[in-house]
């Protein structure tokens, strides 16, 4: 069992207020979640108004489904548009 985890970073200049921001953050949450069946949370920079830092993660069989799924994360996640992605980085655990 191999468990996958991808952090990303994201920056939306079109965002003034936390209102705005949490319309974005929920709407990449939950497309990620619908589209590519991950784990998918906000876990860093809730009160910064144009920043966030997503954690999501998948279990998989191999460790080159878990890096291919969350790869293929980054990229659905890049392709939305909603937000830049300042930066991401991709784990994978063994237990």
């Amino acid at each position: 069992m191999y468990i996958g985890a991808l952090r990303i970073e994201l920056y939306m200049p079109q965002c003034h207020n936390l209102k705005e921001k949490r319309q974005v953050v929920r709407s990449v949450v939950d497309r990620t979640r619908n589209r590519f069946n991950v784990a998918v949370a906000e876990v860093d920079k809730q009160d910064l108004w144009q920043a966030c830092s997503l954690g999501i993660a998948c279990i998989s069989s191999s460790e080159y489904a878990a890096r291919e799924t969350l790869s293929r994360v980054d990229r659905g996640i890049r392709a939305m548009g909603r937000a830049e992605v300042l930066e991401s980085h991709i784990d994978i655990f063994t237990p």
